[in-house]
Parts: structure tokens; sequence; C-alpha cells
């Protein structure tokens, strides 16, 4: 039998495996995982790896997911790159998909084959009252405009708009693109691309793969070395691009400020936790390195704002950093 992963963030996943049973009855070789606001990656993969462990037989396993570029999305992607041929997701778990898996299971035998099955199932579960709400299909145009050229393949000195990329929103999160940027902060900046800066990401195939594939729908995302952005920032080919730029560290983010690049304001979203760093509140923990970097940043006329969501009331990186009893706060 397929064994199926149900992870989402909160207990949303715990709640629909219940709604589930109650229609479908009780399921074998189905597994929770929940991703709590305590958490970090390290935590989830980890989860996920102990779900998959409980499984009777982990040769076919469906992962039901939330919320597409989100943290589950993004972990559990980790781990079906290495079972690309035989284990599937699907993310935008709804009752109707759930209940149309647990079906299929009866008569299919590959976490493929049924994952393509239950698409339709959760897209049909989607329905409004009254029915004039519901949106008509658009007519396809008799001719779609040509999309206009990367600002990449143009000729070098091409000027676009007043020939200076447009940075909507510079942020610092060791999570880099995931379910808090690719919904939230792209909704509230809007930007046309999603760039995540750093050497260590760019050099990383896998990585860069997960973080392209998590791109919001309409958003491109790329993943660039930090000398890119640097040359980015004054070529004016991309004087039409409105950018959100992502950094795992305040370390690149001097990189590049050092390099010529301007950013007047730097959100401050998440530092994960690692050995010889401090904790100043729940989703930001500090090194020496982290401390001395924010303090150059400031001498370079850079400020800061905490906030993990744009909902959320803006904190103080200064009040925050004296927390951490490091030198030079």
């Amino acid at each position: 039998m397929v064994g199926i992963i149900l992870a989402s963030h909160g207990e949303f996943a715990a709640g629909i495996k219940q709604s589930g049973q109650m229609i479908f009855g009780e399921q074998e070789d189905v597994e929770v995982v929940t991703f709590m606001p305590n958490e970090g990656p390290d935590d989830l993969h980890q989860h996920l790896e102990d779900a998959i462990a409980k499984l009777s037989d982990q040769e076919q396993v469906l992962f039901l997911i939330d919320l597409w570029s989100g943290s589950p999305f993004n972990q559990a992607n980790l781990i079906l790159a290495d079972h690309e041929d035989k284990w599937a997701m699907v993310t935008g778990l709804n009752l109707p998909m759930l209940i149309e898996a647990y079906g299929s299971r009866l008569s299919m035998d590959s976490a493929q084959d049924i994952a393509a099955h239950i698409v339709e199932a959760g897209r049909d579960g989607v329905k409004v009252k009254p029915e004039s709400l519901e949106p008509q299909a658009a007519e396809a145009p008799a001719a779609a405009a040509a999309p206009a050229q990367a600002a990449g393949a143009l000729p070098e000195g091409t000027v676009l708009g007043d020939g200076k990329i447009k940075i909507g929103l510079a942020r610092i999160d060791s999570r880099l693109l995931h379910g808090q940027v690719a919904t939230a902060w792209t909704k509230s900046v809007q930007p046309t691309r999603i760039i995540v800066v750093s050497d260590n990401v760019a050099h990383d195939n896998l990585r860069k793969t997960l973080i392209t594939e998590a791109a919001p729908p309409g958003v491109k995302a790329n993943v660039i070395p930090i000398q890119k952005m640097i040359d980015i920032f004054k070529d004016p080919r991309f004087g039409t691009t409105k950018a959100l730029l992502l950094f795992e560290n305040p370390e690149d983010v001097v990189r590049v400020v050092d390099g010529g690049v301007e950013l007047p304001e730097v959100n401050v979203g998440s530092m994960a936790h690692s050995e010889g760093k401090v904790m100043i509140n729940n989703v930001l923990s500090v090194n020496q390195e982290d401390v001395d970097a924010f303090k150059h940043l400031e001498s370079k006329g850079v400020k800061f704002n905490v906030q993990k969501v744009p909902t959320d009331s803006k904190a103080n990186l200064d009040d925050l950093l004296k927390k951490s009893g490091l030198k030079g706060v």
C-alpha cells in the first residue's frame, strides 16, 4: 500500500487526517507531520524522516502538503529529490483530495499514479456559492503577445526604464525562500523577481533547483553569487526589474553593500540557531560575527526592521542585540 505523509504548518495536517477518518474510516500507513512556530527547518526535516520510517513500506510514498513553497514543501522536496523515480508530492491539500487519495490506494499501487489522479479532485473541491461568483474561464487570445526580452539577453549598455533595479525588499532569512516569503512578503512587495544572493547556494545545484521550484506563481526566482548581485545593481538593463532580495546572513549583506549596492533598509526575518550562537528572540540567533556585520551596516546608514511577516509590528534590532551579551552592543 502507498504510504501517505500529511505535512503542514501547525496542526492542520492532524486535523484533516481526523476529518478524513470521519468520512473514510481509519487508515493504515498515514503519518502526520506538523511544523510548529518554535521549530526550525532541521526539526521539520527530522519529523519527515521519522514519519517515513513509521510506514510499513517505504517503496511508495506520497507527500500531501499544505502549501507550495512553504517549509513543509521545501523539506519534503529535499527528501523527494532522492526518490523521484517512485515517490510523489502534491500541494494544496484539502479534504476532497485526501479522500480521493484514500480511495485510490484501493486500486492503485503507485504513488505517482495516485498523485496525478488526485490533483483534479482537489481542484474540483473548490466551489463557490452563489454560482454566479464562479470565475469564468477566460478565452485564449488569438495571438499571445511576445514576452519581453530578458534583460540579460539585451546588448550591454541598453537602458531599460530609468536604468536602475528597484529593490522592494532586502531580507535576511536563513530559510531563504519559504512560505512566509512566497506568500505574505511576495504579496506585500509584489516583485517581478525573487533573487537569492549567496555564494554558498549559488554553487549548490540541489539547493538552487529547490529554490527556483519554490517560486510562487507569476514570479521568477533566481540564485546568484554576491558579485553577480553587485554587477546587476550597476547594469541599466535591469531598470524595469523590481526585486525581492534574500540573504542567508548579515555577512553577505555587508559584502553587497560594500560592493556598491544601495540598501537603505534591511528586513531581518529569521537566523537559525547553531553552536556558538545566542538566541535573542524565538527566531533570531547571533554570534559575534553577526553583531559586527550589523554594526558595520549601521555605520553605512543601513536601517533594520525585525519582522517575520508584513503584518507583525516592527521590533528594534539594537534592543534585541543587547540581549546577546556580545561585544559592540
